[in-house]
């Protein structure tokens, strides 16, 4: 356990490929009091001349029990991720803090539709939540909606088909290359994009939108532009990591 006040140290306990450069990691953290969908966590790292960083990560999975699961995405001039994706190793130490924020999660006796917009790694906290409403077999519709460059950079994107399979509405934008056979543009998504695959305003779904700056800005901007109600459109973004 870490001597500060809030810190908790846990270890490293599986790992996993996913997309092109990013991984699945397992935290097993003795006394985790659980998480909503939708949570992050900070992550400490400690050098051994004492130098620390930290950054925050969304967690990918959800509910009680001691494990978290943390999708991280390569930053190559990062100060944490490269050490998460390329170097830890099961039974590293991790410092953790958590969980944090209240404001961007779903709790499964909302009964209004949900849509879920994800750039890139934004992904992860959206999965935590589609996670969720297939646990609880929630009857709320549920769409998502995931831009990335290509197929290869897909975070859980073999998990996203299963989810489509059990009901999740499915809509991939590829901004730079698409796989064979695909008819759709090829490009950052657009207002027409949004608004062909997202619950129009008159459904009245809660949004949930996260990913890096300029994304979600974009996204989100799209969304009140489409009439969405803008208490009801709730955005998580990132910068380095």
């Amino acid at each position: 356990m870490s001597g500060e006040p809030g810190w908790r140290q846990g270890h490293v306990v599986a790992l996993a490929p996913t997309g092109s450069s990013a991984r699945i990691i397992t935290v097993r953290v003795p006394g985790w009091p659980g998480h909503l969908p939708g949570q992050h966590l900070d992550v400490r790292l400690t050098a051994e001349d004492g130098y620390q960083a930290h950054r925050s990560y969304s967690i990918a999975s959800a509910g009680p029990g001691d494990e978290v699961e943390l999708g991280v995405d390569l930053i190559p001039d990062g100060e944490v991720s490269p050490y998460l994706v390329e170097v830890a190793e099961p039974g590293d130490a991790l410092e953790v803090k958590g969980p944090l924020g209240r404001y961007f999660v779903w709790h499964d006796d909302d009964p209004s539709p949900v849509q879920l917009i994800a750039g890139g790694s934004g992904v992860v906290p959206l999965l935590a939540i589609a996670r969720a409403h297939a646990a609880s077999g929630s009857t709320a519709p549920i769409r998502l909606l995931v831009s990335v460059r290509s197929p290869d950079d897909a975070m859980y994107r073999d998990e996203l088909a299963s989810l489509a399979d059990g009901g999740l509405d499915l809509t991939w934008v590829y901004t730079r290359a698409a796989p064979p056979g695909w008819t759709a543009p090829v490009g950052r998504a657009d207002v027409a994009a949004f608004a062909a695959s997202t619950w129009p305003a008159s459904a009245q779904p809660i949004v949930y939108i996260c990913g890096p700056n300029g994304f979600v800005e974009t996204a989100a901007g799209a969304m009140v532009g489409l009439r969405h109600e803008p208490s009801r459109v709730r955005t998580e973004r990132f910068g380095g990591r």
